[in-house]
């Protein structure tokens, strides 16, 4: 499960990982959530070439047969053992792979019932500081009145070691190298495109327990990654 996720680099650093041809301008965001707009990149392909571009759409998958919109579930999530089979996302998995732009994202420790106590938030990210490349799927809705939306959801795997302390499942992160074999459809199909579904390395993230700030969508700012203050003689671990 990814929930929420964060895009706080410059443009231009980001730009640059990527390597998207568009020189988009964006505001650093603290704390993205579902139905938000987002930043993913994907391969548009021309006569003369193919080209990595920049877009934003709607977090929130939504398959282009859908005909009760109201009535169908916000997928904001894909899970890896049914990208290549269950309907929902079958089409986009062969024809419409993206990757989600972020720097960050969060996840939540469930406490015991008994106790009453919230869940823990907590800040995972590269020790680095560099971008996260989410692995993700995309679909173009046409509506009713003839309208046109682009949506998207992040794809998951099972938690690494690290994650796995406080959830069973995490983004499908990508390297560099990955970008091209995961984003052209054409050459790479979707089962071969399977092989980079998988846990990122322990050692790939850090993780940080935050303040419960971040459990609401109105706070956007760079408070909600502070750690959090623990009372003195609690144990802090997971």
């Amino acid at each position: 499960m990814c929930g929420r996720y964060a895009l706080t680099l410059p443009p231009d650093a980001v730009r640059q990982y990527f390597g998207y041809v568009d020189q988009p301008n964006f505001p650093p965001r603290y704390n993205i959530a579902p139905t938000q707009p987002i930043a993913i990149m994907r391969l548009d392909r021309f006569e003369s070439g193919a080209a990595r571009r920049f877009a934003l759409v709607r977090w929130g998958l939504l398959p282009s047969w859908v005909k009760d919109v109201k009535a169908f579930p916000l997928i904001i999530n894909a899970r890896d053992d049914g990208l290549v089979d269950k309907p929902s996302f079958r089409g986009a998995m062969r024809h419409r792979r993206c990757i989600v732009i972020a720097d960050a994202f969060y996840e939540w420790l469930k406490t015991p019932l008994k106790t009453r106590a919230p869940k823990r938030p907590f800040l995972i990210r590269r020790p680095d500081r560099q971008p996260l490349a989410f692995a993700g799927l995309w679909e173009r809705y046409l509506g009713p009145d003839g309208g046109e939306i682009d949506t998207a959801c992040i794809v998951t795997t099972s938690a690494n070691g690290l994650i796995a302390a406080i959830h069973d499942r995490m983004p499908v992160i990508l390297e560099p190298k990955d970008f091209d074999a995961w984003l052209d459809v054409r050459a790479v199909e979707p089962r071969a495109a399977m092989a980079l579904v998988r846990p990122a390395p322990d050692a790939a993230l850090e993780m940080i327990e935050i303040g419960p700030e971040v459990g609401k969508t109105a706070n956007d700012s760079p408070a909600i990654q502070q750690p959090a203050r623990r009372p003195a003689g609690e144990d802090g671990e997971p």
